[in-house]
């Protein structure tokens, strides 16, 4: 019998997600029958057999505000609550490259992270906390092999060996031109940076991944699922050519590779693109640059809940939004998870409201049983509908980019950045028309909402640390700085690898700020539109 809709449909009924990708009212199959099993090429199902029944993913919460020894305490707080890894977000000076007595510094100082200039920062930071049997992930871009300096230079000083160190940082130079602004250097040269941390590292810190590529930013600056699919994966592909342009052989550092994606709001739309991005991946690594290694076939990705999601209206609503994200990373395949707190969208987050966010996630794992089973949603007609499409407009957006020459010539000609300047401007369009509802914004609002209480960052935090730093400075040895600093400049200018001179800096006592001045006597720095 003919199935028949009826007339009468629910308001604002959604036709399509948005990436545009039509929702129909039923599915009755895959379009192209089932994927292989989990564990199978091309991973569409997860890139192991087990998924988290061996194990849970990463609980990695993202954390770091004011002075080092504050973001300390915090870190510890969260270990002693469960938590499984260490996020450390930075502050504006830190991830722009100034000292925290910059003028262009202050007023900054420890407000959306931890001010990090010298390694006694990065002591104060880590102090009790074992090196070698936690993972450590530092979300920094432009000065982040700066940062990895400063953390193996702890690490060396407390007898700690290199090869027994785990993480990763960041890195990601291209989505800070495209989504987020926190670059120093030209396109090209911090391209040569990040290559020299996937060299050094794959030497000498084996355990580490050596960059994130991020699609979060991306997708928080207003892009589609298939967009975020499409540009992280085309800036993957410039990182993986850039190596290999260095001489280093793809199942080198391949493995090594980790990924970075938002968990936004159409629950079923983010787990197909989770699938969709870790099949397209394998198959790039694999065909276009002839990967031998299953581990390189293998994207491991950490996902963090959609902070641009969050409303500062009702915010105990946010849990929700919260739990239904993090559900969807979890059933997508994710390996390490950050959670958003409900008052994110007001301020950092305070003690209970992080320690919330992490029972979020605690609550997936051990009650929910979306761990017992791997890809629990594998064979649903809905979801492996969506990771087909998604694949196949990801894969059809990688080649526009690709005729433009590559990520970095699509970057300088601006066409990614109009791409995502246009959804975002979609998106906007739909929530301020009532076309996307978004409860307590647009729609079941409450004139009388009780204030929420915030963190907030003591202005003496920003003096202290000035303080520190000048004490810092006035004890070192001066010209042992300088002549570190100088075989930094060298260094630069003859095209070599950067990482033993900044571990040597960082040694000799120079600040953040005086080795990313070093660099920009040589590189530049690059200036948006230019």
């Amino acid at each position: 019998m003919k199935r028949v809709s009826r007339e009468a449909r629910r308001p604002n009924l959604p036709t399509e997600t948005s990436s545009g990708i039509p929702v129909e009212p039923f599915y009755e199959g895959p379009p192209a029958g089932a994927p292989p099993a989990p564990g199978d090429f091309p991973y569409t199902r997860g890139i192991s057999v087990d998924g988290y029944r061996g194990r849970y993913w990463t609980m990695r919460q993202y954390a770091g505000f004011g002075s080092a020894r504050e973001s300390n305490a915090r870190y510890r707080y969260l270990l002693a609550q469960g938590q499984t890894g260490l996020s450390v977000a930075f502050d504006l000076p830190t991830q722009m490259g100034y000292d925290s007595d910059d003028p262009l510094a202050r007023g900054e100082v420890g407000k959306v992270g931890v001010a990090i200039a010298t390694v006694e920062d990065m002591r104060v930071l880590t102090e009790a906390l074992p090196l070698d049997q936690v993972s450590i992930s530092m979300t920094i871009n432009a000065t982040a092999s700066i940062l990895m300096a400063f953390y193996l230079a702890v690490a060396r000083e407390r007898g700690i060996p290199w090869e027994s160190l785990s993480g990763t940082v960041q890195n990601d130079l291209l989505k800070e031109y495209v989504a987020r602004g926190t670059y120093i250097f030209p396109p090209r040269p911090s391209l040569k940076i990040t290559t020299d941390l996937f060299a050094f590292c794959g030497e000498s810190v084996p355990r580490w991944n050596t960059i994130s590529i991020s699609g979060y930013h991306i997708r928080e600056a207003g892009s589609t699922a298939v967009q975020e699919v499409a540009f992280t994966l085309s800036n993957a592909i410039a990182y993986v050519e850039a190596a290999l342009a260095r001489g280093l052989a793809i199942d080198d550092f391949a493995p090594r590779l980790s990924f970075f994606f938002n968990a936004h709001a159409n629950f079923f739309e983010e787990v197909a693109k989770f699938r969709a991005a870790r099949a397209l991946w394998a198959e790039i690594v694999r065909g276009r640059f002839g990967a031998k290694d299953p581990r390189s076939w293998r994207l491991r990705f950490h996902t963090q809940t959609a902070g641009s999601t969050l409303t500062a209206q009702q915010p105990d609503v946010n849990v929700v939004r919260v739990a239904l994200q993090a559900l969807s990373a979890v059933l997508g395949g994710t390996q390490s998870l950050h959670t958003n707190a409900r008052d994110e969208a007001l301020a950092l987050p305070t003690e209970d409201s992080a320690r919330l966010a992490l029972r979020t996630q605690q609550v997936i794992a051990n009650e929910s049983g979306a761990a017992d089973v791997v890809d629990p949603l594998g064979g649903s007609h809905l979801v492996e509908a969506w990771t087909e499409e998604i694949r196949n407009r990801a894969q059809a957006l990688i080649a526009k980019v690709d005729a433009l020459g590559g990520s970095v010539a699509a970057i300088e000609q601006g066409f990614l950045q109009r791409e995502i300047e246009d959804a975002a401007y979609r998106a906007q369009r739909e929530i301020e028309d009532g076309k996307r509802l978004v409860v307590g914004v647009n729609v079941y609002r409450d004139a009388n909402e009780t204030p929420v209480p915030i963190l907030s960052v003591d202005p003496s935090v920003e003096t202290e640390q000035i303080e520190r730093l000048r004490a810092f400075r006035a004890a070192r040895d001066g010209a042992r700085s300088a002549a570190a600093l100088a075989r930094v400049s060298a260094d630069a200018r003859e095209d070599r690898n950067l990482m033993p001179a900044l571990v040597e800096a960082v040694a000799a006592d120079a600040t953040l700020g005086e080795i990313v001045g070093a660099l920009k006597a040589v590189y530049g720095e690059h200036r948006a539109g230019n």
